[in-house]
């Protein structure tokens, strides 16, 4: 083999190997040890590997030790539980699948039409959610099924008014009673001094 010069390289030169590499690709030269276990021995090996490491407590203290694995709990399994806790670890916001996404404005929609004002902004909001659903169940953009439920825009409206006037109760009975009239406090001041005389 000529160099570029019309000289020979050595052979440990880099480029020799570099040169070999791409002819023979990453075949292990034939001197590499072999590993010559079987199945069973590697098996064997894996378990005392784990053991060791328990009996070391590098299994202690881990963050859900003793908790149900998340996604996996309730009976349910979530099939994009991975993706939605690294959405929701790292505070990713529009990189989420139309089907992640959806799912997660279905569990929070009353909220969200709680805050809005009127039955217009709510019937306009549940028409829009309605029809991304129905466009992202015909999956043009790929990505994991859709199984968001459309919601009934007459029954969530229904829902949306009467929570909006147990609301309203709520905060009528939370208001401060009216402070006492003159002859009130006067009349207090009289009781008050009369038990004192008597007690």
């Amino acid at each position: 083999m000529s160099g570029e010069h019309g000289t020979t390289p050595p052979p440990n030169d880099p480029r020799v190997a570099a040169a070999r590499y791409r002819v023979e690709g990453e075949r292990p030269p034939d001197d590499a040890p072999r590993d010559t276990r079987t199945a069973a021995e590697m098996r064997a090996w894996a378990r005392t590997a784990i053991d060791l490491a328990v009996q070391r407590g590098e299994f202690d203290d881990l963050p859900l030790a003793g908790k149900p694995l998340p996604g996996l709990a309730g009976g349910t399994v979530d099939p994009d539980w991975w993706i939605r806790g690294l959405i929701e670890r790292e505070g990713l916001t529009g990189l989420a699948p139309p089907a992640l996404s959806l799912r997660t404005e279905h569990q929070q929609l009353d909220d969200t039409l709680d805050a809005l004002g009127t039955e217009a902004a709510v019937r306009a909001h549940l028409d829009d959610f309605n029809a991304r659903i129905v466009e992202a169940r015909r999956q043009l953009t790929g990505g994991p099924p859709v199984v968001t439920p459309t919601r009934d825009v007459d029954d969530e409206l229904r829902r949306w008014r009467g929570r909006r006037e147990e609301r309203r109760a709520a905060r009528a009975a939370a208001v401060e009673p009216t402070p006492p009239t003159r002859r009130e406090r006067r009349a207090l001041r009289r009781e008050l001094r009369r038990r004192r005389r008597d007690g």
